[in-house]
């Protein structure tokens, strides 16, 4: 059962970029939050709309869609934004986050 927030980017993200494969991750569990933050998220989605955009450019979109969710609850949001094409060639698989330092560099 998904949770408030990332219901919510779920639900722009799918509605705004028609994405073939979108998975939002909460990634919260593995940081210093309580338990069933949504502060911590890893969003990998792959869509036709990001052919022949730059990676920064599919960066900006995801983070102008998510705007509010970023200003109000969401503290760190990982970005995979692939084409189709670089999904393919990818075998379909992401590299998993490493664990959490603990911040300032620790």
């Amino acid at each position: 059962m998904l949770k408030p927030i990332e219901n919510s980017i779920k639900r722009k993200l799918e509605t705004a970029l028609r994405p073939l494969y979108c998975n939002i991750i909460n990634e919260s569990h593995m940081h210093n939050v309580p338990k069933d933050s949504e502060t911590h998220f890893k969003v990998v989605i792959v869509s036709e709309r990001f052919n022949k955009q730059p990676l920064i450019e599919r960066h900006r979109i995801i983070n102008e869609l998510l705007q509010v969710e970023l200003q109000e609850s969401v503290h760190a949001l990982s970005i995979v934004a692939k084409t189709p094409e670089q999904w393919e060639a990818s075998n379909k698989t992401v590299t998993a986050s490493p664990a959490c330092r603990g911040g300032f560099g620790k």
